[in-house]
């Protein structure tokens, strides 16, 4: 191809045409997965993830007002979380943290 060529279908192009859509976006949807920040997203004591119900409460089919399993998360000052079930058992017999050792304490509690 030579210059002149190449200069015609330059202008050929910019003659005010638009080329035709590939495709046209006529819906969108959005998706979005969440889960609790935590170091370990798994319940050292029953080994289920701490976003769904522990052992205990699939169980006995615990329900709250929404229909869901209705089990609490507890967060050590250590950062370690659990059921708050599994460790209510726990602390009975150990006051530490399974995890890492240090004396129990609560730093917060969610759902």
């Amino acid at each position: 191809m030579s210059g002149e060529d190449c200069e015609s279908l330059d202008k050929g192009d910019s003659d005010g045409q638009k080329p035709d859509k590939m495709f046209t976006l006529k819906k969108w949807n959005a998706v979005a997965m969440w889960s609790w920040d935590v170091e370990c997203d798994t319940c050292a004591i029953c080994r289920v993830q701490v976003m769904d119900a522990c052992l205990r409460c699939q169980g006995e089919s615990k329900k709250d007002s929404y229909g869901k399993q209705d089990c609490v998360v507890v967060w050590g000052e250590c950062n370690h979380s659990f059921h708050f079930c599994c460790m209510s058992l726990w602390v009975k017999q150990n006051n530490r943290c399974p995890l890492c050792q240090q004396e129990w304490s609560i730093q917060r509690m969610g759902k």
